[in-house]
């Protein structure tokens, strides 16, 4: 939903950055500006520097920065609208209700009450694991190594023996058949009737990232199949899109995750402290948990059980990590089966030995090709070279494919240039083969990357000093920007100016699409390389601001049209002007 830009800016005045940082990141007050370490990335030097003044951060260690939204869709990996709603909320600000079609306000209707019933399934679930009933369930899981904490904090719960209790229960709730149902708590049979979908089972919720229950996951107590049952797909729960644990984990702060197999494996992880655990639902890992996870971490530790399928398993999630742009590492268990077990016999700290141990996906997948090979007689081991330079040929950019080049020629003791070869010829059998890009292509991209960067540099040094802005807007005005997100920034920044009230985060309001948002925090947070000296940045200023005038004057040539006799007179006065700004020298206080 859209909310006026002048709502969306009381918010943020009504939010002092500091004030919201504080709640997460310790700061210490040095001179103007607030410091902390920074929560993005692991430092021991505070060099995340919060600034009350402009109500913006910025970490001069990984480049992180943007306003009091931004820091929210950063750290607890919100959209812009549900860090709008938090804030709003923090704030005491009453949002408009959202408007919807009679359609989707039934859907929404719908969601919110199977929402309601889950919770109310798993409170229930809950009191019956800790009655006389629910008495060798809870002595399983305190057998299974779980105490009370751990119990309480994932919300372990009992379907007791009775096939029809918790839609009695339900019932007596007010709710009718066709919501439960909808749920996926309920089944109807011509021959039974109505009767509960778990029974008899120790009960897992299974939360979605914000902690709302959407669905279960039962181990059954006896010898019923199947061990593990999952709640169907419903309009709140779809299993290829959410994660067991996620709502623990995404708040863990680790660079990783460690995926694993299994509920219990998740729970044991957390309560030994590996609390960034998480595992896939009944199901093997997708591209929908690939790009689930991808919001919050780039790499993963597989933990899959040490068995063939647990290795089949973890065979398969790799290349669907990488696709995401996830690097997989592989933690090995032996001797034991999986974490759990795993944590039950060796302790957390030797897991954590495991953990710096893991090896890298693709050179575990080749560890176990290797093993259909008779590695000792030359025809073996050439067709698991072809086969291993076939995998390599999977890596499209040619750097990473050079790199695992290197380490598979090193691992198996082949020439790199012998391999490099080899993979080169399989990319060509296999029609893999992409054709070379021509150097003036590759020029005309890293120009292109160059003006940008360049552009951003200028944005940033507007957004800093009121007296640069002052000297620069007299040659460069919004329309030297790049057509799209720069020029569009660049022109609110400009208007800030032209009302003498520079407000860079005010300027991130008008962008509240989450992926345009953290771009334009980015503009305004460039990364310059170090200048000791004011001479040396008034040139390095100077040098940006005549390429971008260039640029500038270069794009409207491309579209001057032959006949524009007055756009052709004012491009030549821009010529001789840009020759004007190779004198050019800008002052910085």
């Amino acid at each position: 939903m859209y909310y006026p830009e002048e709502l969306v800016e009381e918010i943020r005045v009504k939010n002092d950055i500091v004030d919201v940082i504080s709640g997460y990141v310790r700061l210490t007050k040095k001179g103007s500006s607030y410091f902390g370490l920074c929560p993005f990335h692991n430092e021991k030097s505070p060099s995340f520097s919060v600034s009350r003044q402009k109500q913006m951060y910025y970490c001069f260690g990984c480049g992180a920065g943007g306003n009091v939204f931004t820091f929210l869709m950063e750290y607890e990996n919100y959209s812009f609208l549900e860090a709008l709603k938090v804030l709003a909320g923090r704030a005491g600000v009453q949002l408009p209700e959202r408007e919807y079609s009679k359609e989707a306000k039934q859907r929404a209707d719908t969601k919110a009450v199977l929402l309601e019933i889950n919770k109310k399934a798993a409170r229930y679930f809950y009191i019956q694991l800790k009655s006389k009933g629910g008495a060798h369930a809870y002595t399983y899981l305190t057998g299974r190594g779980l105490g009370e904490e751990t119990i309480k904090a994932f919300g372990l719960g009992y379907s007791n023996k009775y096939s029809n209790d918790l839609y009695q229960y339900l019932k007596r709730e007010g709710y009718k058949d066709e919501l439960i149902a909808q749920a996926g708590l309920i089944s109807v049979d011509e021959r039974q009737g109505v009767y509960d979908k778990f029974w008899n089972r120790v009960m897992f919720p299974i939360m979605d990232v914000n902690s709302r229950v959407i669905g279960f996951g039962g181990r059954v107590m006896g010898d019923a199949k199947p061990k593990y049952l999952n709640s169907p797909e419903t309009l709140v729960f779809d299993k290829s899109r959410n994660l067991y644990g996620l709502n623990r984990a995404r708040t863990s702060r680790k660079p990783y995750f460690l995926l694993c197999e299994g509920y219990m494996d998740v729970i044991s992880l957390h309560q030994a402290g590996f609390t960034n655990a998480v595992a896939s639902l009944g199901t093997a890992l997708t591209q929908g948990h690939a790009s689930l996870i991808k919001r919050y971490v780039n790499e993963v530790y597989l933990t899959y059980d040490s068995d063939e399928a647990g290795t089949k398993a973890a065979l398969r999630a790799v290349p669907i990590l990488r696709e995401a742009g996830i690097t997989a590492r592989v933690i090995r268990m032996e001797p034991y089966k999986d974490p759990d077990e795993f944590i039950k016999g060796l302790g957390a700290d030797e897991f954590e030995r495991r953990i710096e141990k893991a090896g890298n996906g693709f050179m575990f997948s080749l560890e176990v090709l290797e093993k259909g090979y008779d590695m000792n007689t030359p025809e073996g081991r050439t067709a698991f070279m072809r086969e291993a330079a076939r995998r390599l040929t999977e890596f499209e950019e040619e750097i990473e494919r050079n790199n695992y080049i290197q380490a598979v020629a090193e691992r198996y003791r082949v020439g790199y240039e012998e391999l490099k070869g080899l993979t080169a010829k399989m990319a060509i059998e296999t029609g893999q083969a992409r054709p070379v890009s021509r150097p003036r292509q590759t020029k005309s991209r890293d120009r292109e990357d160059g003006i940008k960067k360049s552009q951003k540099i200028l944005l940033t040094w507007l957004a800093s000093d009121e007296e640069v802005f002052r000297q620069v807007s007299k040659y460069i005005s919004p329309e030297d920007f790049s057509e799209g997100l720069y020029r569009e920034v660049a022109g609110l920044l400009y208007e800030q100016y032209e009302r003498h009230e520079l407000n860079p985060a005010a300027v991130m309001n008008h962008f509240t699409d989450d992926k345009e948002h953290r771009e334009v925090a980015g503009l305004f947070h460039t990364r310059i390389r170090e200048l000791t000296t004011v001479r040396e940045q008034e040139k390095a200023l100077s040098e940006t601001v005549v390429r971008v005038k260039k640029h500038s004057i270069e794009e409207a040539a491309k579209k001057l049209e032959p006949s524009d006799m007055a756009g052709l007179q004012r491009l030549m006065e821009a010529r001789r002007e840009l020759e004007r700004l190779g004198k050019l020298h800008i002052s910085i206080n």
